[in-house]
């Protein structure tokens, strides 16, 4: 159901981009764009949960808690992850949808609304591409990896993770910067790139791409033992998060506004 509803959202984001593009508002800064297809797409995905489960809650990117279910599933939902590339109209923007029953996320679906590349995960059950079950990146070496991050829309918080960057570079292979939080743990989760890190990230970023990551077989967490959020979200194979948790540490990636 989750897989059905995600791929009409995503439709429905794709058709409306032209028009979409054309009814801007600006959100937390000038940078961070939320469009008319953001709105329209989510009250669509919360409008067919709502038919097919009622009762159940949904916490989405742009109405919060729209359904104020009372039940132990809640939906988590980012109507277009990468709301600036589809204002641009880059490839890289998705509708990530998971389902969480009594706090913990037990299916989720990310789909590139652009390209129509799609991958799934269910808790104990594994992830999936077109198929093929994923398995991350067998690097072992983080010298040798590539490694995908973002940035924050907030001036203090984009300067504090330039630092950090700068400090990073030079220990990696290279760095990625897609644009979409959701997709860039999908790559992880195939070996697109080697690993991904961000601060800043709300629970509907990295609902669905984090256990799409954790059925892969990444590492997926915060900094010194605490769980992903806010703070710091690392996923990473188990033969590279030591490494590149310690770096991201003493690099302060945690700190800053």
């Amino acid at each position: 159901m989750a897989v059905r509803i995600a791929r009409e959202a995503a439709e429905t984001a794709r058709r409306m981009r032209a028009e979409a593009i054309t009814d801007v508002e600006t959100k937390s800064t000038d940078t961070d764009v939320v469009t008319a297809a953001d709105k329209a797409v989510e009250r669509q995905v919360v409008d067919a949960l709502g038919r097919e489960r009622p009762g159940e809650s949904v916490l989405g990117e742009e109405y919060g808690d729209s359904a104020g279910g009372t039940g132990r599933v809640r939906w988590i939902l980012d109507p277009i992850d990468g709301t600036v590339n589809y204002l641009y109209g880059l490839p890289q923007y998705a509708v990530s949808l998971a389902a969480e029953v009594d706090g913990t996320v037990v299916a989720g679906v990310v789909r590139n609304a652009a390209t129509g590349d799609e991958w799934t995960a269910t808790l104990g059950g594994g992830a999936w591409r077109d198929g093929r079950r994923l398995g991350g990146s067998a690097r072992t070496t983080l010298d040798q990896s590539l490694i995908a991050t973002g940035f924050g829309y907030d001036a203090a918080r984009r300067r504090h993770q330039g630092a950090v960057l700068a400090g990073l570079i030079a220990e990696v292979r290279d760095i990625r910067r897609f644009g979409a939080a959701a997709i860039d743990l999908c790559l992880a989760a195939e070996g697109a790139v080697d690993a991904y890190f961000e601060k800043g990230l709300n629970p509907w970023d990295h609902a669905a791409g984090g256990l799409v990551a954790a059925e892969a077989g990444l590492r997926v967490s915060g900094l010194d033992g605490a769980p992903a959020g806010p703070d710091m979200l690392v996923a990473a194979p188990p033969a590279i998060f030591g490494a590149l948790h310690d770096l991201l540490v003493r690099l302060d990636a945690a700190g800053g506004a």
